[in-house]
Parts: C-alpha cells; sequence; structure tokens
C-alpha cells in the first residue's frame, strides 16, 4: 500500500512537467531534488522567525502574560491554516516556483504573475532589515561597524557572501540552516533552563500587580509579523526530496519549531520577574546577562549576527526562484532563467537580486505594517482561494496531504488569516513611511502604488511577447 503511495506521487511530480496543459508554466521542469526534511524545516524557520529576537516589542506592549496567550493562540489561527494550505498544495504540485505555480495554475497567468511581483516588490522592503540587524548586534561586540558608514559597508559585503552561499546550491543551504539554528537556539535554550531553576530574581522585586494598560491587538500585530512567511519555502519544491511527503511534515514541524522558541523562551523569562515595559531591541542580552552570566549575553549577541545572517540567506534562497521562473514563463529576459549545471542554482537571479537589495540598503526603510499587510496579505490570500478553486477546478488531482473537511474546509482554511490581515489593515492604514530626503508618504498609498505596477507591467510583457513573437 505504500509502495503503491509512494508511485501514484511520483506519477503526479512528473505529470507537473509535462505539457498536456498550457496552464503548467515551464518553471515545473525537473530539477535536482537536494533539500531533505530537517533542513527543509531549517529553512524554513529562518524564513519565518530567526528565533525569539524582535518579541521584545510584543513583550512591551503586552507584558508577559498577555504575550504568552497571544504566542500561543496567534499561531492556530495565523500560522496552522498557512501551513496545512501550503502542505496541500505543495505536496500535490511540487514545483520549483511554489505559490506563482499554484495561482498560475488556479487563476490564470495574469494573478499568477501578480503574485510572484507581490512577494519581489515585498522583498525590496524587508531584505534591508536583516543585514541591518546584523550590524545591530556585531556593533555591540564591535563598536566601529555601527558608526559612520560602515554599517553599510558591512551590510553589503554580507549579501555578498549570501549571494555567494547561494551559488553553492539549495543543499548547502539548507544544510548550513540546521547548523545555525542550533547554534541560535542554543543559548536561549540555556536561558530558559537557568530561568527556571533561578526563579524571581530577588534584585528586580515582585511583578507590580496594577500594571499599565497593554496594547492586545498590537501586540496581535506583531506577532503575526513574527509568524509571517511560510510561504517562502514553497518556491523551492523543485529541489526538494520527495515533496509529496516532506513538505506536509516539514510545515507542521516549523509551525512547531517556531512557536515553541518563543513560547518556552518568554515562559520561562517571565518567571524570573523582569519588567517588561522596560524591554526593546536587543534585552534578550540585558535579560541573560542578569538572569545567568555575562557570557550568556554575549552568545545572545552572537546569536543575533546568526539570526540576520541566517534569515537573509534563507530568504535568498526562495526569493531568487521566483525570477527564474518568470523568465521562463517569458515575464522577464530569458538570461533570468540560466542555472548552474553542477548544483541548479539561478545565478543569474541570485546576482541581479542581491544587486537590487544592496542598492535599498541606503535607503534605510523600516518594517513597515502596511505594506506587509497590503503585500505579503495579499499573496496569502491569493494563495488560499488557489487552494480552493483546485479542489473545483482539478478535483482528480493527486493530493497527498489533503486539508480536511472537504471543499468547505479549503474555502473555511482562509478565513481567520483573512480576518487578521484586514483587522491589521484597518488598524495601521495612517501608518506613515520615511523615504528620508524624499519626504514621508503614507505605506497605503505604497503598496497601492506597487499593486498597480505589477498590472502596469504584466500589461506590458504581454505587449512586448508579442510584439517579439511577430
Amino acid at each position: 500500500m505504500e509502495q503503491s503511495r509512494r508511485e501514484e506521487s511520483r506519477k503526479t511530480a512528473s505529470a507537473l512537467t509535462s505539457t498536456t496543459t498550457s496552464e503548467i508554466p515551464a518553471s515545473a521542469a525537473p530539477l535536482r531534488r537536494q533539500l531533505s526534511l530537517f533542513p527543509l524545516i531549517t529553512a524554513t524557520f529562518f524564513m519565518v522567525s530567526g528565533g525569539p529576537y524582535g518579541l521584545e516589542e510584543l513583550i512591551q506592549k503586552s507584558g508577559f502574560r498577555d504575550s504568552l496567550l497571544i504566542l500561543f493562540f496567534v499561531p492556530f489561527l495565523w500560522s496552522l491554516p498557512t501551513a496545512l494550505m501550503l502542505g496541500e498544495l505543495s505536496a500535490a504540485i511540487p514545483a520549483e516556483g511554489g505559490f506563482y505555480v499554484w495561482v498560475t495554475r488556479a487563476l490564470g497567468p495574469f494573478w499568477g504573475f501578480q503574485e510572484a511581483w507581490l512577494s519581489l516588490a515585498a522583498s525590496v522592503f524587508d531584505m534591508a532589515i536583516y543585514p541591518t540587524l546584523f550590524v545591530l548586534y556585531l556593533s555591540r561586540i564591535w563598536p566601529w561597524a555601527g558608526k559612520e558608514h560602515h554599517g553599510i559597508y558591512i551590510g553589503a559585503a554580507m549579501i555578498v557572501l549570501c549571494a555567494l552561499w547561494n551559488l553553492c546550491g539549495a543543499k548547502v543551504v539548507g544544510d548550513s540552516s540546521l547548523w545555525m539554528t542550533i547554534l541560535l537556539l542554543a543559548p536561549f535554550g540555556v536561558l530558559a533552563v537557568w530561568s527556571l531553576v533561578r526563579g524571581q530574581l530577588p534584585e528586580v522585586g515582585a511583578v507590580p500587580a496594577t500594571a499599565g494598560p497593554t496594547d492586545v491587538m498590537g501586540g496581535v500585530l506583531i506577532a503575526m509579523w513574527n509568524y509571517m512567511g511560510w510561504d517562502n519555502a514553497s518556491t523551492i519544491a523543485g529541489e526538494v526530496e520527495e515533496p509529496q511527503r516532506t513538505y506536509p511534515r516539514a510545515m507542521l514541524g516549523a509551525v512547531l519549531l517556531v512557536a515553541a522558541s518563543y513560547v518556552i523562551t518568554v515562559a520561562c523569562v517571565a518567571r524570573t520577574g523582569i519588567d517588561a515595559s522596560q524591554w526593546e531591541t536587543g534585552a534578550w542580552v540585558e535579560a541573560a546577562s542578569a538572569i545567568a552570566t555575562p557570557w550568556l549575553g554575549w552568545c545572545i549577541v552572537v546569536g543575533g549576527m546568526l539570526c540576520g545572517l541566517g534569515m537573509f540567506n534563507a530568504l535568498v534562497l526562495s526569493y531568487s526562484r521566483l525570477p527564474a521562473v518568470l523568465a521562463e514563463d517569458g515575464f522577464l529576459p530569458k538570461v533570468f532563467a540560466k542555472r548552474l549545471e553542477s548544483n541548479g542554482a539561478p545565478w543569474v537571479a541570485v546576482i541581479a537580486l542581491s544587486i537590487l537589495w544592496t542598492a535599498s540598503l541606503g535607503l534605510s526603510f523600516e518594517r513597515l505594517v502596511m505594506i506587509d499587510v497590503l503585500v505579503y496579505g495579499a499573496s496569502l490570500v491569493l494563495e488560499f482561494i488557489a487552494l480552493a478553486v483546485l479542489r473545483h477546478k482539478e478535483p482528480e488531482l493527486v493530493r497527498p496531504f489533503r486539508v480536511p473537511g472537504g471543499t468547505v474546509g479549503a474555502w473555511l482554511l482562509g478565513v481567520a488569516p483573512t480576518v487578521l490581515i484586514v483587522v491589521a489593515f484597518v488598524r495601521n492604514r495612517t501608518e506613515m513611511m520615511d523615504l528620508g530626503k524624499f519626504g514621508q508618504v503614507t505605506s497605503l498609498n505604497v503598496g497601492l502604488i506597487i499593486m498597480v505596477l505589477g498590472v502596469v507591467y504584466y500589461g506590458a510583457s504581454k505587449l512586448w511577447r508579442k510584439t517579439t513573437a511577430v
């Protein structure tokens, strides 16, 4: 029975590479499958989380108790539905390009292109954050790194390093993500155990019984960002071993790993009585030094550097596959589809995106709520729609893993994430984005401009393809 099921899954994956339907992009061509389960889990971990770094503002806004409740329940409303959706679609359609291929197959090339466009556009704003995070923690060890323009030079060097790293192939990136995850989480594991053993710190006293008002909804939004990005792992499906079996297990494993790294660490540190209202970026270092010893604080500093490095490296792996498949389908010049023969790495796409991200370092963009809500949220909703549409459109498609509840369950799965996206949009629709010398503009306008440009580019590319075909 097991052998029969495996054979059927292989036939399904093989069918994806055929040209029997025009809706299957050329990106479904077979590649060398190099990534196994645990490297995929840890690569996804870095695409989404990178550890408890980034939870400081959540703790400050909501306090330890409410933060724990938020970190525990948000995955059920936000991460688990996304992981289930990815599990079904990745197992049924394990093609390079992931969510781009799914949306194209379900809704047509226009919406498929918009899905890829939104992700690549968002990367311009997001990817500059990780070199900045790396420099932020490096400067605590080496103050020179944070002075003048040194941070930009170091960030650019980190981007070059990650580009070279990715040119070594998906297996090298996945295996290194596994080791970096262990090294990054080890200090937090020590901190958690030390906090449990030590308990209440005598020098901080008891936590005040009458704490000030907490911003629970603000905390929920921060938690959403810290649990965001699961679909990034789908773009490398053509390079994953036995994707029909591996993806569902990897997504659920990554959800558990991320949630556990958040909840366990925060719960243990909360027992020490440290004042949550004083938390800000880098507070994990001070907490480790106060609860345990300064050397543990230094280990968390090094972990912060690994967080920035590991997240950027894993996301290069994810994003670089999109220009390659877009080029194969005619939306970008064919040169972007070039791959190294040794490992299939899309070397032109890696280099081009690295240059773009290096140029964005000087813009000093911050992570902005509205852009994430509009860009990431819109692309995620399209993926949930694709899941439900494919249930109607291709009921005979072999689905080694299936979201429970039938067709109704497939439609209902996206309800909770969509509601959270709408709430985030309503709350932050007036958020301003600082463009430095260019002044300020609302993030809503920036997000809408990004969406409109995607429509314009699609129309222009369609015209261009018709012209060149004549």
